[in-house]
């Protein structure tokens, strides 16, 4: 009788999480599916064990039986004895349709060599597991992944993309603050399911592009803001360009350079919330005049002299 490892047909350590195994298992029977292998015999056969080996892995009474199976022929197999050696029989459920406990002989004389569907059903508890699996249950399509870029602007008021994956278009719309590398998923726009099975999902995963003049942290924008040398001494406004428009700032008098002045809900929306939005903080850059005739010369000299 020959022995199946399992954990190694689902490609997954013997210590694996059930949700591990669930996972390996759903992707392999996606690829092997006859549904989509149409006649290929190495994968149907690869169909089946995979699903032998979750109906045992994913069953904890069963899980724990095999791993005592698989423990036993790992010694039997360091001590130097031949495969047709291995007691199977000792293993056999009693709840499969047995009347005596079978020997050694009796059993490898029933099963041979590759009836591991019986074997299944003997060592488990389960008759008649010929062609189990061959088919199989619905199946959740293949989730899909795509990238797409929005400019800040875009990222600000919102936007749209039409998306084409497996000659279908779908139309994403992205809602107003979206984040960098954000994903978004929608449900059902995946790979088709296979035996009735539901569709997968399509995970759209959003990039936002650098801008020239803001910079953006979380909900908040900041910028630098020009502001004429006469304007940051006497005070007075200044007109700011933010991504909802131009507005007016109050510059209070004698404000340094470099001074971070903050507008409240100037920032980029909040998403997914409506009528909040983030900050924007402006840095004030002092513009210093040129081309200065004789006479602002002068009345700058006479402002030095009143300084000191």
């Amino acid at each position: 009788m020959t022995y199946k490892d399992y954990y190694k047909e689902l490609g997954v350590p013997s210590t694996a999480s059930p949700e591990e195994i669930k996972k390996a298992y759903r992707t392999l029977a996606f690829k092997c599916h006859p549904d989509r292998t149409k006649g290929d015999k190495a994968a149907e056969e690869k169909f089946k064990v995979i699903n032998e080996a979750n109906e045992i892995l994913s069953d904890p009474e069963k899980r724990k039986k095999y791993d005592q199976v698989s423990e036993d022929w790992k010694r039997f197999q360091e001590s130097g004895a031949q495969a047709g050696g291995f007691d199977w029989s000792k293993y056999a459920s009693p709840g499969a349709g047995q009347t005596h406990h079978m020997s050694s002989e009796e059993f490898n004389a029933m099963f041979g060599e590759e009836d591991m569907g019986d074997l299944f059903g003997l060592l488990f508890g389960q008759q008649g597991r010929k062609g189990r699996g061959r088919r199989g249950g619905a199946i959740k399509g293949e989730d899909l992944h795509a990238e797409t870029t929005l400019s800040l602007e875009e990222a600000y008021h919102g936007s749209t993309r039409l998306i084409r994956l497996n000659g279908q278009t779908i139309k994403v719309t992205i809602r107003p603050g979206i984040a960098d590398q954000q994903a978004l998923r929608m449900a059902g726009k995946g790979g088709p399911g296979l035996n009735g099975g539901p569709h997968g999902d399509l995970y759209l995963t959003v990039k936002v592009g650098s801008h020239a003049e803001f910079q953006r942290e979380g909900n908040d924008l900041y910028c630098d803001l020009p502001v004429e040398l006469y304007t940051a001494v006497l005070g007075g406004k200044t007109p700011v360009k933010t991504l909802k428009g131009t507005v007016k700032v109050n510059i209070p008098k004698e404000t340094p350079n470099g001074r971070a002045l903050r507008l409240r809900g100037l920032g980029m929306p909040i998403y997914g919330k409506k009528n909040e939005f983030g900050d924007l903080f402006v840095k004030v850059v002092i513009q210093m005049p040129d081309h200065l005739s004789e006479l602002e010369i002068d009345l700058f000299k006479k402002l030095k002299a009143l300084r000191k």
